[in-house]
């Protein structure tokens, strides 16, 4: 009986030697273990959700037509711009025609022929416009980007009309046929009979004929860490060196990217010139790049948009070394909600905020930017203000185009930042022909 007992004490020492000899092995500072590895490749944080790049493709305004020279504008997240563009993402269309712009009298079909009108700014590749719409385009029309949408009526005619507009700016695709009859066209025209009238200035933007209701927010905020974003863009965040320039702002590299944060701005800035290419590149394939980039490394903070997938000017692509092909992707952030209207945030000097630029050589990301600010949109105080319209508005614009025309005119929102909150304060977006902005509220 002596002999079993000592030998149960024996093993339960070797067992307490064995568990402290783990614990001193794999617990002290210093030591070279798996645990300390979890500590040095933690995985990539959560910042944002994910998004579908479908989710992304939205018109950033809808023109509705009326006749006799009447027409009115729907906005992202507003009632009757949901409901327009819910339905026309189910309707097909195909047989696309090549045809030169100066076939058509633009300003008779606008002033007098009921339609809709979808704007897309700087233009979307066809075969993203694919996802979101039932198009079958041939080849030659695959190889487009489009930046307008026009579906529209013409008098004594039995069948809807639909064109599509080139980027390029002298080439319009019309569909031969369209999932639409004239009764559908009509019926989603008269949707804006009763909203608030807008007149057109020769077709290159519209004001509205008295005010326009829009939300104004205050909304909590905080800041993703610079350790939140090395553990998200650097395989070993651990191996990372910190640098300060003269100019105070921040870089983190493991010699090979580089991580510069401004903490004035709460503005980063990632770039990764040894990034491989992956080859042939197209604007469809860089927008998905993107958007998958941002999927896995971070996320996205509220909603936003397709605003940009432009190649580099000939100028900076010949700079580059051996002529590589470079893309700009943007995505512009919009705030608001049903049923008032969303619209986008414009990044400034002062404040960068609302975009998210990303650098793409033959496919591949090269360089990063997106601000470290985000915001807690259940705690958000709102309160309903007015843009002013009609004359006051008028005769401001026609003031400022006296020294460059006026070619967009739109709402949006300048932020700002009071304590641990930010700010939207809403003002109308002036574009003017020299690419100059300027804000008015």
């Amino acid at each position: 009986m002596k002999e079993r007992v000592k030998s149960w004490i024996l093993a339960l020492l070797v067992l307490s030697s064995l568990i402290e000899s783990y614990y001193l092995i794999y617990r002290l500072p210093g030591s070279d273990t798996a645990v300390l590895s979890k500590n040095l490749y933690v995985k990539t944080d959560n910042m944002g959700p994910e998004e579908k790049v479908e989710d992304l493709l939205y018109p950033d305004k809808m023109i509705i037509h009326l006749g006799d020279s009447k027409h009115t504008l729907f906005y992202p997240s507003s009632t009757f711009y949901n409901l327009i563009l819910n339905r026309l993402k189910g309707r097909g269309f195909e047989s696309f025609q090549r045809r030169s712009v100066q076939d058509f009298d633009w300003s008779k079909l606008r002033s007098e022929n009921p339609g809709i009108e979808l704007s897309y700014g700087a233009g979307i590749p066809v075969t993203l416009l694919q996802r979101v719409m039932q198009l079958t385009p041939d080849s030659l029309f695959a190889g487009e980007s489009i930046d307008r949408i026009w579906i529209y009526n013409l008098k004594n005619d039995s069948k809807a009309h639909a064109l599509f507009f080139s980027t390029r700016g002298d080439i319009v695709y019309e569909a031969a046929k369209a999932d639409l009859t004239v009764q559908d066209v009509q019926q989603h025209v008269d949707f804006g009979k009763n909203w608030t009238p807008y007149t057109t200035i020769n077709g290159d933007y519209y004001v509205p004929d008295s005010n326009v209701t829009i939300v104004e927010a205050e909304i909590p905020s905080d800041m993703y860490t610079i350790e939140q974003m090395q553990r998200n863009l650097f395989r070993d965040a651990g191996s990372t060196r910190y640098i300060r320039e003269k100019d105070g702002s921040e870089i983190y590299t493991d010699s090979k990217r580089s991580l510069q944060v401004d903490q004035e701005q709460n503005w980063m800035s990632y770039s990764d010139p040894t990034a491989l290419p992956v080859g042939e590149s197209t604007p469809a394939k860089d927008v998905l790049e993107a958007v998958d980039f941002v999927n896995k490394h971070g996320g996205w903070s509220g909603s936003y948009r397709l605003a940009a997938a432009k190649e580099t000017s000939l100028d900076q692509l010949a700079a580059t070394e051996e002529g590589i092909e470079e893309r700009l992707i943007s995505f512009q952030q919009y705030y608001g909600s049903y049923p008032y209207g969303s619209y986008p945030i414009m990044n400034k000097p002062q404040l960068q905020y609302g975009v998210i630029n990303l650098d793409l050589q033959q496919g591949t990301v090269s360089s990063y930017e997106r601000s470290l600010m985000y915001v807690d949109e259940s705690k958000a105080i709102k309160k309903i203000v007015e843009l002013s319209g009609g004359e006051v508005l008028k005769n401001q614009l026609v003031q400022i185009g006296k020294a460059s025309a006026v070619k967009d005119l739109a709402p949006a929102y300048v932020p700002g930042i009071k304590g641990d909150k930010l700010q939207l304060h809403p003002v109308w977006k002036v574009t003017l022909s020299d690419g100059t902005i300027l804000t008015l509220n």
